[in-house]
């Protein structure tokens, strides 16, 4: 059973771009947009599953797990944390997920952040992440966390912007092929294995994505300064919440 939104939404590759975890800016707003992924097995009827998550209203996407013919993947979005210990929780507990077998080593959360160069906030936080998850014409996504070695934060201004510059723009060269494109999510102290960030690839075909991470291994941030990168999870998306523009 498929259920797509009625609507497409489309980015120009001018203005999108796959870029290295940055630093968060000091001094902005409170708000953020949280996005948790729940993976689990031994699914036999998805179809019950769209039917649940249609009648609760949460803005999320299902995804078919790609290492598990019995897989799925669940990626719920919100601008309220409370949600997800909540109407997350008693969705996951009960009614046809509370059947499925749950895979806790490819839980992860992350919550959106700013950089200090970004105009635009709102857009930044929560319109871009949202366009990206839900958009019928990416649905091949690759989710994984990631954490830096400690003395990449021991190094100067000049020398982390210059090794962001340059994963910066191998990601850059996807997003304007129309190839790839990304959802950055920080997880300081909400990921129980210590990871620093949460990293989604979304695009039209799952190759690009897997040449990407494989191109993003050459670079200096991810050959000398990344101390841990996965678990990955693959999948593509067979439902996904309207998005309301």
């Amino acid at each position: 059973m498929t259920d797509r939104p009625a609507h497409t939404v489309t980015e120009s590759p001018e203005t999108s771009d796959v870029e290295a975890p940055a630093e968060e800016a000091s001094g902005e707003e409170e708000r953020r947009l949280y996005c948790q992924l729940h993976v689990f097995g031994d699914c036999a009827d998805s179809g019950s599953l769209i039917e649940t998550l249609q009648a609760s209203g949460l803005e999320g996407v299902l995804y078919h797990d790609l290492n598990d013919p019995r897989g799925v993947g669940l990626l719920v979005m919100t601008e309220g944390p409370d949600v997800l210990v909540g109407e997350v929780r008693s969705l996951l507990a009960g009614g046809p997920f509370s059947s499925l077998h749950r895979r806790p080593d490819l839980t992860m959360v992350g919550r959106t952040y700013s950089m200090g160069r970004v105009v635009d906030t709102e857009e930044w936080l929560f319109l871009k992440p949202r366009r990206y998850a839900l958009n019928p014409e990416w649905p091949w996504a690759i989710w994984y966390p990631l954490r830096r070695k400690p003395e990449f934060a021991l190094l100067s201004e000049v020398e982390q912007g210059k090794i962001l510059r340059e994963h910066a723009t191998i990601g850059r060269e996807y997003s304007q092929r129309g190839e790839a494109y990304d959802i950055r999510l920080a997880c300081y102290g909400l990921d129980q294995n210590d990871n620093e960030f949460v990293i989604g690839l979304v695009g039209p075909k799952l190759d690009p994505l897997s040449r990407l991470i494989q191109d993003m291994r050459k670079s200096q941030q991810t050959a000398k300064y990344i101390q841990s990168l996965g678990p990955f999870f693959v999948g593509k998306a067979f439902w996904q919440s309207l998005l309301a523009v």
